[in-house]
This record gives structure tokens, sequence and C-alpha cells, in this order.
């Protein structure tokens, strides 16, 4: 995918993916940077590359009897597991960005989206615990609500941009916030900006309207 990409994953965030110490919604927010962003590609397979050198001079421990066959039973228990490793090394080709065709196929025109009002529409995609991810539709001229954060939200725009107080984010920018910064985004012009939108705690919303609606949004 041929684009200029302003805004990057930070080095803890790809540390911690690379780990798997991430819940699956910001994995899939990572991954889906990644497939779209050559540097942040190259940083996570540094970062990868050092962590297998890492377990190479770990000593080896036997196992109990029966390990196999308890992690055979436990995976066989889950759904849907984080983005698999060999996502993070392909770009992506289409209109949906690789890692995301899981959660919501190949094409934005199938996403089953929620009207949120004033044109801005949601689709709340499945993952596990520890926090939640979301497909935003925000027409073109469009502001969210001005909010603030209680944890960090991680929101990669995949079509369209918009604007904040901190700076424009387009295509394959990733913006990370955290309980510092209180913004009011605006979709710009031209064109509907989609982005995914990842939280791991609910969103600190100033206007009364939005705080009231938003048990019902789920946001």
């Amino acid at each position: 995918m041929s684009m200029t990409i302003r805004h990057h994953l930070t080095d803890p965030l790809l540390i911690a993916y690379a780990a798997g110490n991430l819940p699956e919604a910001f994995g899939l927010a990572i991954a889906t940077h990644v497939s779209m962003c050559d540097e942040c590609r190259a940083r996570l397979c540094a970062f990868e590359a050092v962590g297998g050198a890492v377990i190479d001079t770990l000593e080896s421990v036997e196992m109990a009897d029966g390990s196999l066959e308890a992690v055979m039973a436990r995976a066989s228990m889950v759904d849907r597991v984080a983005v698999p490793p060999t996502v993070r090394a392909r770009k992506s080709s289409g209109a949906v960005p690789s890692p995301l065709t899981d959660y919501v196929g190949s094409d934005f025109t199938a996403v089953k989206w929620r009207p949120l009002g004033m044109g801005v529409r949601q689709a709340i995609l499945k993952t596990g615990p520890g926090a939640s991810a979301r497909l935003l539709y925000i027409p073109a001229g469009q502001a969210m609500p001005d909010h603030g954060h209680r944890g960090m939200e991680l929101t990669l725009v995949l079509q369209g941009a918009f604007s904040d107080a901190e700076d424009r984010f387009g295509p394959g920018d990733i913006e990370i916030a955290t309980a510092d910064l209180e913004h009011t985004p605006v979709a710009e012009a031209g064109v509907a900006c989609i982005c995914l939108a990842v939280t791991d705690a609910p969103l600190r919303f100033m206007g009364l309207i939005p705080r009231l609606l938003q048990p019902l949004f789920r946001i």
C-alpha cells in the first residue's frame, strides 16, 4: 500500500506486541498498522529477532507429563486467537488491510454499521477481554464529540483523514491517546473517514448528551 505515514507506533507497543503481552484488540490495531507501514514492520521484525535470540540462550527444561495435551485442549476452546505472527510481515493489498479481513471482510461496504447520530456509524468487533475494538465511519467534515481518555486509545486511519489539536492523521497514521489528551477529532472534507479505534477503558465525554448515550453505544 503506497502512502505517506507520519504517525507511527512506539517501541514499547511494538515490543509488547512482539512478546504477545497485549489484548487481542490492541494486537489487531498494531498488526493492521504494521501491515500498512514499512517502517514499523521493519522495527517489529528487529524486535522479534532480538526476542528469538534471547530465547535461544535459555536453558531447556523438562515438561510435565500431559503438558502437550493440556495446551491442545485449551487451544481447541478458543474461537479466535490474537492476530497470528504470519500477518505481521504481510503487507496490505486491498481496501481492508489484511489483519482486519477476518473481522470485517474484504470490503467496507459489507460492514454492519450501527448509527451513532450526525451520520457517524460504528461497528464493534468481536475480540477477547482486556480491550475493545470498533470501526468508526465519520462523514466528511463531521466532528466527533469532545472527549478525554481514562486509559489508552489507538486510532488507526484506514480511509480519509481527521484532524485534532495534536495534528492531522491520514491513511495509515495511528494516534496514541492517553489520559492526558482531550480532543475533538474532525473528519477532513472530501471523503468519509474510516478508523479502527481500540480502547482499554471507556472514553470521558465532556458533553451531557454523549455521556448519557455512552452506555448504549458501548464506547
